[in-house]
């Protein structure tokens, strides 16, 4: 079982080094940023969510921690409203590699299910890059439910 222990300075500091380039590497692999400036956008994604770091308020950055005390990964979530009700909104949750495939995703969603209630909050939600097939099927096996889906296909303006 995962445990969400709020996030050390220390944590945070490096939270933010991995969170950079790894989202920018999902927005270039999701064709909607071109890599030349994906990093300087995924910075300033970052600071516009949390201006205040993880004192920002309505922002909880957590480190998940296993039995064994051992930190395997990282679950960010903000309190949003939504349809005029305040909801968990994931902004990012991630698995260390080592730590994959052993159940602490799926541990951490049921925490969180916990903390959510906790809150007094009446939902979770999340965005989920097209590509991650993982972590679609993650969520759809804990009962996520698609809201939207974006959609595209690629044309080639020279055939004929």
């Amino acid at each position: 079982m995962v445990t969400l222990v709020p996030m050390t300075d220390a944590e945070y500091r490096a939270y933010v080094d991995e969170a950079i380039p790894a989202y920018a590497a999902d927005k270039v692999a999701s064709g909607q940023w071109l890599p030349s400036e994906a990093l300087e956008r995924s910075k300033r994604s970052l600071d516009e969510l949390l201006p205040r770091g993880r004192d920002t308020p309505d922002n909880l950055l957590f480190t998940l921690v296993d039995e064994g005390r051992a930190a395997v990964g990282m679950l960010w979530i903000a309190a949003l409203e939504r349809a005029g009700q305040r909801i968990a909104y994931v902004y990012d949750i991630n698995v260390r590699p080592e730590h994959r495939r052993k159940g602490h995703a799926a541990s951490a969603f049921a925490a969180l299910e916990g903390k959510v209630r906790e809150l007094g909050l009446s939902g979770i939600a999340l965005h989920v890059f097209g590509h991650n097939a993982g972590a679609v099927a993650l969520y759809t096996k804990l009962g996520y439910q698609a809201t939207n889906i974006n959609m595209f296909k690629a044309v080639d303006p020279q055939a004929g």
